[in-house]
């Protein structure tokens, strides 16, 4: 259900979703951008309508909200059937790595530089 929410905000913003996978402690979304938006501007709309929306229809069984922040990483076309696949596969994906070993990865990966104060509150 939070998927299709989240895929109509994108949708009305001019976005093409082309894969979205929501687990308990994060959410995976692979968006053909539309340039008229920022990520970041996207991000805000995306964690502020949805969670609005959690609430009001009492989807959890206390507050919803999403943590400060978000991570963006940018895939060549040629990607984008290996990153599908990988957001479809999250289930399988997490019973071998949780969140903050994928995330952290990510960084590694994408030679990102970070600091411990300014990650996640990783949910174990």
């Amino acid at each position: 259900m939070l998927e299709k929410y989240i895929t109509g905000i994108a949708r009305n913003k001019g976005h093409k979703v082309l894969a979205i996978f929501c687990m308990p402690d994060h959410c995976h979304l692979l968006v053909g951008l539309n340039p008229n938006q920022s990520v970041s501007d996207l991000a805000r709309d995306l964690k502020s309508k949805s969670s609005k929306w959690m609430n009001e229809m009492k989807l959890s069984s206390r507050k919803f909200y999403w943590q400060e922040g978000f991570g963006a990483f940018s895939y060549s076309r040629s990607q984008l059937d290996v990153v599908v696949k990988y957001i479809r596969n999250q289930p399988q994906h997490h019973k071998k790595k949780n969140f903050r070993e994928e995330y952290l990865e990510f960084l590694r990966k994408f030679e990102i530089k970070s600091n411990d104060d300014y990650l996640f509150e990783w949910i174990d």
